[in-house]
């Protein structure tokens, strides 16, 4: 089935392969007597019927190859959308021989038939599951064939340059013109410095796709709860005067940037005056190591003391970057709030989590600390996999070794170009090993 158990208005069964439209013929009855295998027709309004009479009402949506989503014939058995009509008619498929596919096995066969390339499969997954609209866009850019076109354009380059070379083994004595000679650098130059620039989106392209984790934390009362709500845009964490009212980790999704973050709001950080609160305590301490960014909180209406600096040590000596947020401006003095460890953060936000200054500036920083000085937008063409950048990489290197022995023998040029080729394959799909395959398709739901 295409859509996910439970109960909606629609559900869609859908076959793929080459006799797919004979099954559904057998099992299916159009209201107006047309004949799903010779009609010139798409749509068919029907029954769907057994041995034991009718099972539901449908539409039957025709699509011939190649002019499918697989390339293949491909029916879609549009029923009501409860369990138990799907599951009949499910039933009525398989009765004709039919099998259940595997997850992304319907997105696999469009692969397999040349009618996306790897990178376009990846980004159908990306599109369910982007949770923001920047992830959206990106994993939209990358179905377009963006990036696709880009890494074959440095494919083409380099398998001309190889030609270049391997003639130049091939027919030494020949009078040919220098085959290898200073303009081929210059191109070959040319496409290293294209992949450098797209390792460089590596970065924004993973944090658009899967996000980041970013944990609130600081003494009690300082205001993270209140920082929590004002970043969620609705009051999600309970908030009152007294200090310690957060013992549980609270974590909520919001999207900044176009980053989808899930933000933790945890338990204020002092001597624990009780197990509950002790236990709060831990799985604060647990989310600051397991966090991609961590936001100090400090109440800018006190004075500062030494447990702000005991904090700071332990945000700073995290390998994940901090923000030190001065919270509560909107009370007195707290705009002087100063202290001497907050000069060792490279940012500093003031906010009041209560009027709403400063949040805006302060989702900005986020973005910037998560994005990274090389960030781009989704609508350019983004390296979102880790597999994307490895192959990336090994041809960046390969093509490095090249352009830094470029008097070499033609013969160890010819390898190193064949290495870049080989690795740049294996992101549109062209030389990816099945092992590799069967791990990024697992990754898709069934049904797609």
């Amino acid at each position: 089935m295409s859509t996910p158990p439970g109960e909606g208005g629609i559900g869609i069964v859908r076959v793929s392969g080459p006799e797919a439209i004979r099954m559904t013929h057998a099992i299916f009855v159009s209201t107006t007597g047309r004949d799903i295998r010779t009609s010139p027709g798409r749509v068919f309004h029907g029954e769907v019927r057994a041995a034991a009479g009718i099972l539901d009402e449908v539409l039957v949506h025709v699509m011939r190859a190649p002019h499918s989503y697989t390339g293949e014939d491909v029916i879609e058995i549009n029923g009501h959308g409860g369990a138990a009509p799907l599951q009949a008619i499910l039933e009525s498929v398989l009765a004709q021989g039919a099998r259940l596919a595997r997850p992304g096995e319907f997105t696999l066969r469009a692969f397999l038939n040349g009618r996306i390339d790897l990178v376009q499969a990846e980004a159908v997954i990306d599109r369910i599951r982007a949770q923001s609209q920047a992830a959206l866009r990106a994993a939209s850019t990358a179905a377009s064939g963006r990036l696709s076109r880009e890494i074959r354009a440095l494919n083409e380059t380099l398998v001309g340059a190889l030609a270049h070379v391997e003639a130049s083994i091939d027919f030494p004595d020949e009078d040919l013109p220098e085959l290898v000679n200073e303009t081929l650098r210059i191109r070959l130059e040319g496409a290293h410095e294209h992949m450098i620039e797209l390792l460089r989106t590596a970065e924004s392209g993973r944090r658009y796709r899967e996000g980041a984790r970013i944990a609130i934390v600081g003494r009690p009362n300082a205001g993270k709860s209140s920082l929590f709500n004002a970043m969620l845009r609705e009051a999600r964490a309970i908030v009152t005067a007294q200090p310690g009212t957060t013992r549980d980790l609270l974590e909520e999704t919001c999207v900044v940037g176009g980053v989808p973050v899930r933000l933790a709001d945890t338990a204020g950080l002092r001597h624990a005056r009780d197990e509950a609160e002790q236990a709060g305590v831990r799985a604060a301490r647990a989310a600051m190591g397991q966090a991609e960014a961590v936001l100090l909180v400090v109440d800018g209406s006190e004075s500062d003391g030494p447990e702000n600096a005991v904090l700071a040590e332990d945000a700073l000596a995290l390998d994940a970057p901090s923000i030190a947020v001065v919270n509560k401006i909107d009370l007195p003095h707290a705009r002087a709030f100063q202290a001497d460890w907050l000069g060792r953060f490279k940012t500093v936000c003031a906010v009041s989590s209560v009027t709403g200054e400063g949040i805006v500036a302060l989702e900005e920083a986020i973005a910037q600390l998560l994005l990274g000085a090389n960030a781009v937008t989704p609508e350019q063409a983004l390296i979102t996999r880790a597999h994307q950048r490895d192959s990336l990489r090994r041809a960046a290197d390969a093509l490095d070794r090249l352009l830094a022995h470029y008097d070499a023998s033609p013969e160890f040029l010819s390898l190193d170009l064949r290495e870049a080729i080989a690795a740049l394959g294996e992101i549109t799909g062209e030389t990816t090993s099945e092992e590799i395959l069967d791990r990024i398709f697992a990754q898709f739901c069934i049904g797609k």
